[in-house]
């Protein structure tokens, strides 16, 4: 009887504590996501790596499927959200993600998102936590190792 009481003594006191937490932040606002995967995004998220040994080193090479292979050199529009690379109100050049870059790139189960490079053809995007969505050609970089993203959208327009 006395490991009921406990129990439920506890189950009280937690649900007590879990509802003053909350109700000590009712102004925070929590921002909500869009979801941003179309068959573009499912296609980058299908990219693997291959791993090589060269002596004692891993080498991690990108390995495009068919789908994904498919798309380069093709124009293909992006929604998501931007991820500078650098400080700065404008940018030419930044990640463009399927998640808010406020949100933890590393948490969760599923691991880190799937992210693309974007070169602006011409002018540079306004920073905005937002979902934006680019035009641009698609082109694989199978050295990442040497600089740069594995997946890019060159010459890329701002279309929302």
């Amino acid at each position: 009887m006395k490991k009921i009481l406990f129990f439920v003594f506890f189950t009280i006191f937690g649900l007590g504590v879990t509802k003053a937490q909350v109700g000590q932040f009712p102004q925070m606002n929590v921002p909500d996501h869009t979801p941003m995967m179309n068959s573009t995004w499912e296609a980058i998220d299908k990219m693997m790596y291959k791993v090589t040994y060269e002596g004692n080193k891993k080498v991690y090479t990108p390995s495009y499927p068919p789908a994904l292979k498919s798309l380069e050199n093709k124009i293909v529009e992006l929604p998501g959200y931007l991820v500078p690379l650098n400080s700065g109100r404008t940018h030419s050049t930044f990640m463009l993600s399927v998640l808010p870059v406020m949100q933890c790139m590393f948490c969760g189960s599923n691991g880190i998102p799937p992210m693309v490079e974007i070169f602006m053809k011409d002018g540079s995007v306004k920073f905005t936590e937002e979902p934006i969505k680019v035009k641009g050609k698609m082109k694989f970089n199978p050295e990442p190792l040497k600089g740069n993203a594995e997946i890019q959208i060159i010459d890329a327009v701002l279309i929302k």
